[in-house]
């Protein structure tokens, strides 16, 4: 290991970006709460605020995965596709296989300038989570229970209400269908890019213009259902090749990220280890001892937020059929 990823894997790293994100996360929640204000007022100016003091949250961990663990991302798609993203408004139909999937999904959003307004649909029990999860729910995410019987409804209550957000985000023009896998049979992880480890990302990504849509539901049910064979059909070609199908392309690399993550840095590490300096100097070991268990069980929160976005597991849509093919 280099003197670089030795320094990255060091416990007082992770200690500054934990701090870092939670005070300036609850800051942000905290002038989030202030914005409701607005809404009777102008409810366009309340959503144009809240969508920036988002990417100000979710740009710091797209930041540790560009700027930090320096993972790439290829993208492999039409190249007359390629110039229509991040100027539509589309559904990005993403699978949830590796644990930092969401991560990925944040950078691709984050490079063609959509991350601050994108949408997602979300677990309801997300929305109680603090910093991430209050996020959201001040940009009004779409909660569901994963009942679809539940879900219908709210659903699509919800798309209808977002109709005239002011905002850029992936909803209605289009379906972008990604399929997202690692060379060298890595196993990204979280805490691996926290310790700075590079990954290599893959990302198919297939432009389904709406009109290809079925608008009947049943219809809709099966072209989906189909949909997912094809990825899982897309993932064993890449077992087996090591690529996709289309032209490899690599969006450029933002600077805001990092501008946004030193921005918030140096406004609040200096009170940090100002205060900091004046524990180690009062001597008192209970003191420090207290210090320092209060950082690792905050550390271990972070952890704990960011876990609960991910998947244990990979969608299984569509498996069945394919299974069932094979074995005919």
């Amino acid at each position: 290991m280099d003197l670089l990823g030795l320094l990255k894997s060091q416990f007082l790293c992770h200690l500054v970006f934990c701090y870092v994100f939670i005070a300036s996360g609850l800051i942000i929640n905290t002038v989030q709460l202030f914005t409701l204000l607005l809404w009777p007022i102008n409810k366009q100016l309340f959503r144009r605020i809240n969508c920036r003091l988002s990417y100000c949250v979710s740009s710091q961990l797209v930041m540790l995965l560009e700027w930090w663990s320096g993972t790439e991302c290829i993208i492999h798609t039409d190249p007359q596709a390629y110039p229509k993203y991040g100027k539509e408004n589309a559904i990005v139909v993403l699978n949830h296989k590796f644990e930092i999937d969401f991560l990925c999904g944040w950078s691709l959003a984050e490079r063609f300038g959509v991350l601050g307004g994108s949408k997602v649909l979300a677990k309801k029990e997300l929305a109680y989570v603090p910093i991430i999860g209050w996020m959201w729910y001040f940009t009004e995410m779409v909660f569901c229970t994963r009942k679809w019987e539940q879900d219908r409804k709210t659903v699509s209550q919800s798309l209808l209400h977002l109709r005239d957000y002011p905002e850029k985000y992936f909803v209605l023009s289009a379906v972008y269908d990604c399929t997202l896998n690692f060379r060298n049979n890595e196993n990204p992880t979280l805490l691996g890019v926290l310790n700075g480890k590079k990954y290599h990302a893959d990302l198919y990504v297939r432009r389904i213009p709406l009109e290809e849509v079925p608008e009947d539901e049943d219809e809709c049910s099966a072209w989906l259902h189909k949909l997912y064979q094809e990825k899982d059909a897309f993932q064993e070609e890449y077992y087996r090749t090591g690529t996709f199908p289309e032209t490899p392309m690599v969006p450029p690399r933002r600077p805001w990220t990092l501008i946004n993550w030193l921005f918030w840095a140096s406004l609040l590490l200096y009170p940090f280890f100002r205060f900091l300096t004046n524990m180690i100097s009062s001597g008192s070991s209970l003191t420090l001892a207290s210090f320092v268990l209060v950082f690792f069980v905050a550390s271990m929160g972070v952890r704990w937020m960011i876990g609960v976005t991910e998947i244990d597991k990979g969608s299984a849509y569509g498996n069945i059929d394919s299974k069932q093919k094979r074995n005919d």
